[in-house]
């Protein structure tokens, strides 16, 4: 199914600018930009610019050290393992972590740890859906598809006081 985007803004924050898009119902996706990237903001709806403006407020205030859900809706699109992924990521309470193996488990495919982490890293809305709380065995830091990659998420984890392992 393919979503209409009626709002694309770019936002400066501490781990780098993230485009945050949405349709008029629901945040579609945040992308870390690298580089140069010519991504331009774009509005072509009120109620999509509305959605955006949550996502950028929450985001600001996640750097700011607040705890707070997501306020909106997210229009998470993906096949049906990736969602149930998702999905257990998204109840990881800031400051905590959850391996892949224990994400498996949880939704019922206890030997699928190197597919969920193939889901992990196509997450449309990190941060939100909190993928950087995703860890190897034992804390151990693994990668991250955001950003910089690792050193990204370690500024992210440092963030939530997250101890980890390298």
């Amino acid at each position: 199914m393919d979503i209409e985007i009626g709002c694309t803004r770019v936002v400066e924050t501490p781990i780098g600018r993230l485009a945050i898009s949405a349709s008029d119902m629901a945040l579609v996706e945040l992308a870390f930009l690298l580089g140069n990237s010519k991504r331009l903001d774009f509005v072509s709806s009120d109620l999509a610019e509305k959605q955006v403006d949550k996502a950028i407020k929450w985001i600001k205030d996640y750097f700011a050290g607040s705890e707070i859900d997501y306020p909106g809706q997210l229009d998470l699109s993906g096949t049906d393992f990736q969602r149930s992924v998702w999905s257990e990521i998204s109840k990881i309470e800031h400051g905590r972590t959850m391996t892949y193996g224990e994400i498996a488990q949880r939704i019922g495919r206890p030997k699928a740890s190197r597919a969920v982490g193939a889901a992990v890293g196509a997450n449309p809305i990190p941060l939100i859906v909190p993928c950087h709380r995703v860890m190897g065995t034992g804390g151990k830091i693994t990668g991250y598809s955001g950003g910089d990659g690792i050193p990204t998420k370690r500024k992210l984890l440092k963030l939530e006081n997250i101890e980890f392992s390298e």
